[in-house]
């Protein structure tokens, strides 16, 4: 039995879902010594290929998931906040009345769902994935944040990829970190079907060039089905990049735990996760503006913009000092922001 979580010292409110997030795991790894915990996240990152099949899975028993859960929910779920924020910057009245989180295992996205539309509090949220342990702790976990949504969420065992039917009706479906376990095959299938059933789907993998080209994959099968692209892209049209020339990705800042720290040997007290997304709705969507695609330049009274636009496809602006406010704008721009 879990008790209600605390509000914060001297406001009455409860703490925000990435605040009760860290809190919960760091109570999950009470009693797991540290060493142990570290082996355990060493041993997963050797042995994860991309095609592990869905029916052996890696996350084995309650200490692997703890140790793994403690190591990358953090990453997973900073990811799917920084594409949920992008979301709702274009679509800021949309709000999902029910989520469906495919291969979700401890629940990262369901935790950024619960935080990007805090005020649906009877939103019914499935999380589905085949390792039972990873559920086991995904519940534990959800028992300890202060959205009713998430406490009041089922998980649900299912094989993830060909044959998976979603609950008909949803309104979002997120799938992350997913599609590099799957063979092809299955991953037209898990995409094709969550276009069948949603409103909305968030598709985020790891930002590099095989991660970018499943995202690109998949956002073509959304727009063949009938949906629009709301983010990363201003537009749902093709993709300008030339496939093999370069890839398409963001980085969420998230904060090193004391097992990151070991466990990647550094000292600094945060790193980025790059990661590649697309989030398509069957919505209309209206006209987007340029989003900075990579990392702003920072020039002796200059600032180099690489954007891409809807119009223009991929194309660099300089904005000087002499342009004032807009100078101003541009040095505050960060990697994946809208451009106006």
């Amino acid at each position: 039995m879990h008790s209600p979580q605390p509000a914060r010292p001297g406001t009455g409110t409860p703490p925000a879902p990435a605040d009760a997030l860290r809190a919960a795991l760091a109570r999950l790894l009470d009693g797991l010594p540290p060493r142990q915990a570290a082996q355990a996240v060493e041993r997963l990152i050797a042995n994860y290929r991309g095609s592990t099949p869905t029916d052996a899975p890696v996350l084995r028993d309650r200490s692997d998931v703890a140790a793994y859960a403690a190591y990358r929910m953090p990453a997973t779920f900073e990811a799917v906040r920084a594409a949920l924020a992008a979301f709702r910057a274009r679509l800021p009245d949309w709000t999902p009345a029910s989520h469906a989180d495919v291969g979700g295992g401890t629940g990262a996205a369901a935790w950024a769902v619960a935080e990007a539309w805090p005020d649906a509090e009877d939103r019914p949220t499935t999380v589905l994935d085949w390792a039972e342990p990873a559920l086991a702790i995904g519940r534990e976990l959800a028992a300890d944040s202060p959205q009713p949504a998430l406490r009041a969420a089922e998980w649900r065992r299912a094989a993830i990829g060909d044959g998976l039917a979603l609950p008909g009706g949803t309104d979002l479906v997120t799938v992350s970190y997913v599609l590099k376990e799957l063979a092809e095959d299955a991953r037209r299938a898990l995409v094709d079907e969550a276009a069948r059933v949603a409103r909305a789907v968030v598709l985020v993998e790891p930002g590099t060039p095989d991660g970018y080209e499943r995202v690109i994959a998949a956002r073509e099968r959304l727009i063949a089905a009938g949906l629009r692209v709301v983010a990363p892209c201003p537009h749902s049209a093709a993709c300008p990049i030339e496939p093999g020339t370069d890839w398409c990705h963001f980085a969420a800042r998230v904060g090193r735990s004391s097992l990151h720290r070991q466990v990647k040997r550094g000292s600094l007290p945060y790193e980025d996760e790059k990661f590649s997304y697309v989030a398509a709705v069957r919505d209309t969507v209206p006209g987007g503006e340029p989003r900075v695609v990579r990392r702003p330049q920072l020039r002796k009274g200059q600032v180099l913009l690489d954007l891409c636009t809807p119009e223009e496809g991929l194309r660099r602006t300089t904005v000087t000092k002499r342009q004032g406010p807009l100078y101003r704008a541009a040095r505050d721009a960060e990697w994946g922001d809208a451009w106006s």
